[in-house]
């Protein structure tokens, strides 16, 4: 890993992507996975999991890998779209999460990002990121 990316511990680096409860499990330039275990805490007012953890979850998975991916150039990704499809509800449990480029070129990168019930391999959700290479603060 080159100087200046962040440690393995990406998800706990911002208390936003923490309370997600998303935690990484591996990441790298061309896949990361990782899991969720969703519950009361990320609910809306009608128990049901808040789209915007998914969002969440999608995009800082997709940042993860695709700033991975450009790190020894002394970059990293930044989000400027995404776009993610809600598939089936769900109150509580765990959802496993795997992202993948689909497309990785010297400006931008497009990944697609699965969400999937642990317990039967369902899609919960999946969204795809359309992330900008830019400079690291001071390179």
């Amino acid at each position: 890993m080159s100087t200046g990316f962040p440690s393995p511990d990406l998800a706990k680096a911002s208390a936003f992507v923490a309370a997600s409860g998303f935690e990484v499990a591996e990441f790298s330039g061309t896949r990361v996975t990782g899991h969720v275990d969703l519950g009361p805490d990320q609910h809306t007012p009608w128990g049901v999991v808040h789209g915007g953890v998914y969002c969440t979850v999608i995009e800082s998975a997709a940042s993860i890998g695709a700033s991975a991916a450009v790190a020894e150039r002394g970059q990293f990704a930044v989000g400027v779209n995404n776009q993610t499809d809600f598939l089936r509800p769900m109150n509580e449990g765990r959802i496993d999460v795997v992202a993948e480029p689909i497309q990785q070129g010297r400006t931008l990168q497009l990944w697609l990002v699965t969400l999937t019930r642990a317990d039967d391999g369902k899609t919960v959700a999946r969204g795809q990121v359309r992330l900008q290479n830019v400079a690291l603060p001071g390179a």
